[in-house]
């Protein structure tokens, strides 16, 4: 409840404001909404913001237009929610890692290993398993008058760049450490030294030593900053991010407000995105890869298996820990469990290995031998 009321002072503070940047209607009779992002206006993840906003706007045919601004333009990036919430912005593009310091609930989507799920079988729980319904508990606790909606299945993060292999979860301890957000507590639970630099500052932090190691997203967007410049080691695997996905957060009264023919645009808008965000990101990090591998100077090291089940354990003390303070972190949990059990062991029983066929087709033969046809 304190939390409820800290919230609800913020947004109050920012009401007046709120005003001032109404849902506008055109002269044509346009409506257009103000949304930002949470990312800066060259950051890949404001490029999928954008190919949302024109995805809406294309589909809208001139009834709805999203404006859609980059991080600052309005608000920074943890300031979103109480922007959206008193309806300064019409609505915004980020993701629930942002939300996680108001509701330790949010760690539940945002971040660790989600039962053997990943982020696409995590959204299937969230749109038709009751998640969606206990996300909108999570921000009625909160006093935000907003609708969430989740898209944009990510890839399981590596657990991070290094100047040494990690082979046992012994040599976490000590180590300086970059990470953000819920994975916080489950490095330091591990025995890292965690400093949750910005992003830009890694690769800096790496080459001076000031980092021992780092986990930041994923081959592209590390390749682009520079991180396997400054570091010798690449650890693939983890379960500290491994079905992460993105956030459109709007504010409720005023989608309430809109025709239903603009609401169900603004719905499968997100639900098309979805889709192509995902498919858009298989090809950049599986090209950065590519290319990181080919140019050569980094290791790429699969993450030993003491170490997942290290990461696991630290994350089930988090997720005990977090459950004393929140009571709904036990409601999302049983849910989440519940549709595990079934969706991952149908999964796993009815996939075949795709290393198989991986290396019958593309594994190095003996001179002289042919590929079966």
């Amino acid at each position: 409840m304190s939390s409820r009321r800290r919230f609800l002072r913020r947004a109050a503070a920012t009401g007046g404001a709120g005003l001032a940047f109404p849902a506008l209607v055109a002269a044509q009779g346009t409506v257009v909404q103000r949304w930002q992002s949470a990312w800066p206006e060259r950051h890949p993840c404001h490029e999928h913001a954008l190919d949302l906003a024109r995805r809406v706007n294309d589909m809208a045919g001139g009834d709805l237009r999203i404006d859609l601004l980059p991080l600052g333009e309005v608000v920074p990036a943890f300031g979103l929610l109480e922007a959206v919430a008193s309806g300064r912005l019409d609505g915004a593009h980020g993701a629930l890692l942002y939300q996680y310091p108001r509701h330790p609930a949010f760690a539940l989507w945002a971040a660790g290993p989600a039962f053997g799920m990943d982020a696409n079988m995590l959204l299937a729980w969230h749109h038709y398993g009751g998640g969606r319904a206990l996300l909108a508990k999570v921000y009625a606790e909160l006093g935000a008058d907003v609708v969430s909606l989740l898209y944009g299945p990510r890839p399981s993060e590596p657990l991070g760049w290094f100047q040494r292999r990690i082979s046992r979860p012994a040599d976490l301890r000590r180590l300086r450490f970059r990470s953000e957000g819920p994975p916080v507590e489950l490095f330091e639970r591990l025995g890292a030294r965690v400093n949750p630099l910005p992003e830009g500052e890694v690769a800096a932090a790496l080459e001076s030593g000031l980092l021992d190691g780092a986990e930041l997203d994923g081959a592209a967007r590390d390749r682009a900053l520079g991180v396997a410049d400054a570091a010798k080691v690449c650890m693939l695997g983890s379960f500290h991010e491994a079905a992460a996905q993105f956030e459109v957060l709007l504010h409720k009264p005023k989608l309430e407000a809109l025709p239903a023919k603009l609401k169900a645009i603004i719905e499968n808008a997100v639900a098309a995105a979805s889709a192509d965000l995902s498919w858009r990101v298989i090809e950049r990090d599986s090209a950065a890869y590519q290319a990181l591998r080919a140019r050569g100077g980094v290791a790429f090291h699969r993450t030993p298996e003491a170490v997942l089940r290290a990461q696991l354990e630290a994350h089930d003390d988090a997720v005990a820990a977090r459950r004393r303070s929140a009571r709904l972190i036990a409601e999302i949990e049983a849910s989440q469990k519940a549709f595990a059990a079934r969706a991952v062991r149908w999964q796993l029983d009815h996939e075949a290995d795709r290393r198989l066929a991986y290396r019958h087709y593309f594994a190095p033969r003996p001179a002289g031998t042919r590929r079966k046809r």
